[in-house]
């Protein structure tokens, strides 16, 4: 390797965190729902299914066209209208973000910057109907982790895509056991929960998933590690499956 090949290397090493001030809105499908989690479609109608953190994402309105789906974000309220139009900018913002590190990505599924922002736009635009209108807004519900709007027991599957462990280094480890533990609170017994991805935004493991796998085990909880088909984000081949 050249000295001028070894300069740009470290170069792209030092630049290679996805830079974020506060959590980012996400907007994914439920095609990439499925892949990301490994899903089982043809059980997804078998109980009420809850997205934490959803965001703009359209899985709850796809899922809800033949099963029962809910989804829950902070950002939804009597604001949310307004909130689905910056969002879109925002998507502009994160493309060119991606495009800066682009190389450090696995562009396999989504083949591009250019495709991978088409997908978010799709998927904001298949929400956006869905929850402003009478039929779907009722599956929007407002609230956070670590404490749930939701009776306990209630849910057969309870999903979070791209929060937890991936904005670690603003939320402590107290703050991811107790989310996790209210998640599975919120799963009914024999439900699962499922978490992706298991890295921060700088691409390291989460130091401590061990320690948070002990208290979902002493909570009664079965942790597991099983692999994404979604190829993505680097060096994040898992997501974390809990049967309650």
């Amino acid at each position: 390797m050249s000295r001028a090949e070894m300069r740009g290397a470290r170069r792209m090493k030092k630049a290679a965190k996805y830079e974020q001030a506060g959590v980012a809105m996400t907007c994914r499908s439920y095609a990439e729902y499925v892949r990301m989690f490994d899903l089982d479609v043809s059980r997804l109608r078998e109980g009420e299914v809850l997205d934490i953190a959803a965001g703009g994402s359209s899985f709850t309105a796809e899922l809800n066209k033949e099963g029962t789906a809910y989804a829950v974000d902070p950002r939804y309220g009597p604001e949310t209208s307004g909130w689905i139009r910056e969002a879109a900018e925002e998507i502009d913002i994160s493309t060119g973000k991606l495009q800066q590190i682009a190389p450090i990505y696995d562009w396999s599924y989504y083949g591009s910057p250019e495709a991978h922002r088409a997908n978010r736009m799709k998927s904001l635009d298949t929400f956006a109907a869905h929850c402003l209108s009478e039929q779907g807004r009722p599956h929007y519900v407002q609230g956070a982790l670590p404490k749930l709007p939701f009776e306990s027991g209630r849910f057969s599957l309870v999903l979070c895509s791209h929060f937890l462990f991936l904005y670690a280094e603003q939320f402590g480890h107290k703050f991811h056991i107790d989310s996790v533990l209210e998640m599975m609170r919120v799963c009914k017994p024999g439900g699962e929960v499922r978490i992706y991805p298991l890295v921060s935004l700088s691409w390291e493991p989460y130091p401590g998933l061990d320690e948070l796998m002990n208290a979902v085990i002493q909570a009664g909880g079965k942790p597991e590690l099983f692999p994404s088909r979604l190829p993505f984000i680097p060096g994040s081949p898992f997501f974390l499956r809990i049967t309650n």
